[in-house]
């Protein structure tokens, strides 16, 4: 049975290294499908999705991660989130043609931004400058510069599969230069071809045959998109009513569209009167008590 739409993780026994698999073909058909863009710059959103869920795996919290690439190049933004549970989403900014090369030479002066929003604590925020041959490599300086830990990724995406390889010295349990060394130096030989049509087993067996390598129980992931109309009307809240008049006067109708889905929501006066009503009542409510 071939894997798709699964994470994988592993742990070499012995050693301070732990590695993560992924494999995206169903859900990376879903994410895509929203964006507008060349063939290039989707392959840059695939390898952004598969680093996200791999990257999210590596903290244990409830709530999301969000990697953002950003730049002022022809390439303007790559967004890519991952929830806890390995819900996906994503999005490109882009000009009609996007050149093949560099970081600098797609996005131009730009910077990496890794995000952790966890459901019951504030926000929290890294972020390293643009650089490198690949995102894999701008997220290995990531890593090293905000995380003091050794990481290594593979990343590839095509019309079909989006894939990646990570691996990573185990928190506050460095392990020996030379097991790292020799991990690592296994883990370079593989192929975008092997990545892309290899099973995990197979692939860790073909790496990493005499080590001792444990590999845990895989874990679905899927394309889902968080925008709700519930979530559309607090944003509208929050403009106030004479920002929403002003919109109303101009068009009729409020109209929103989710980039990451292209769903789109519709607000009328009378909508628009509800959310202000029942924001009205609410704040009643909070001053009385």
């Amino acid at each position: 049975m071939i894997e798709q739409d699964l994470l994988r993780r592993f742990l070499f026994e012995d050693l301070g290294v732990r590695g993560e698999w992924v494999k995206l073909t169903t859900s990376w058909q879903a994410a895509k499908q929203h964006q507008q863009g060349p063939q290039y710059a989707r392959e840059q959103l695939g390898q952004a999705l598969a680093a996200v869920v791999m990257l999210s795996a590596t903290v244990k919290f409830n709530g999301s991660m969000i990697l953002q690439a950003q730049g002022d190049g022809d390439l303007k933004a790559v967004v890519a989130q991952s929830t806890h549970d390995r819900k996906i989403r994503g999005l490109i900014r882009c000009k009609a043609h996007v050149p093949v090369g560099s970081l600098e030479t797609q996005f131009g002066h730009g910077q990496l931004v890794l995000t952790i929003e966890p459901d019951d604590a504030q926000p929290y925020q890294g972020i390293v400058p643009l650089q490198g041959i690949n995102l894999a490599a701008a997220l290995q300086t990531y890593f090293e510069q905000s995380e003091q830990l050794k990481t290594r990724l593979w990343l590839f995406a095509n019309e079909t599969h989006a894939v990646g390889l990570l691996l990573q010295e185990l928190p506050s349990q460095n392990s020996y230069k030379t097991d790292w060394e020799r991990i690592e130096i296994l883990a370079d030989t593989v192929t975008e071809q092997e990545l892309l049509e290899l099973d995990c087993e197979h692939l860790l067996y073909r790496l990493f045959n005499e080590e001792k390598v444990r590999l845990f129980d895989a874990e679905p992931v899927e394309f889902q998109c968080a925008c709700s109309r519930s979530r559309i009307e607090r944003t509208l809240r929050a403009m106030g009513r004479e920002e929403l008049e002003d919109i109303l006067q101009e068009q009729g109708t409020i109209q929103v569209g989710c980039e990451f889905c292209s769903e789109h929501y519709l607000f009328d006066r009378v909508d628009v009167e509800t959310l202000l009503a029942q924001e009205s009542l609410t704040n009643q409510s909070k001053t009385q008590h």
